[in-house]
């Protein structure tokens, strides 16, 4: 079961609020907050892509970039010791620290 939304490249996790009945959205992988809700799949998904819709007019206007999902930098906090192996192991394979956690990564996926 997929409980995401797609719209311009811009992705949306969806919750349902039984309290209110409502279908709630959060545009994730950028820092501005862009939420919004409907009480139907139809106008949760309209909501959805005003919401996008908004936010890059809106980004004109003020002429800002708008956001990029993932951009492909994050900040991750490890034990000084397991940065102290990995860095050595980097520096034996000659590559970088990033290239060394980029590796990683991928092969865990």
């Amino acid at each position: 079961m997929n409980s995401m939304l797609e719209y311009k490249g811009y992705h949306a996790a969806i919750t349902y609020d039984a309290d209110d009945e409502l279908f709630v959205g959060e545009v994730f992988g950028i820092a501005d907050s862009l939420n919004f809700h409907g009480s139907s799949i139809e106008e949760l998904k309209q909501m959805f892509a005003q919401s996008v819709d908004n936010y890059l007019d809106l980004c004109k206007q003020v002429g800002k970039d708008p956001e990029k999902e993932f951009k492909g930098s994050f900040n991750v906090r490890i034990p000084s010791e397991l940065h102290k192996k990995i860095s050595m192991l980097a520096a034996q394979q000659k590559i970088t620290l990033n290239q060394f956690v980029v590796n990683a990564l991928s092969k865990s996926i």
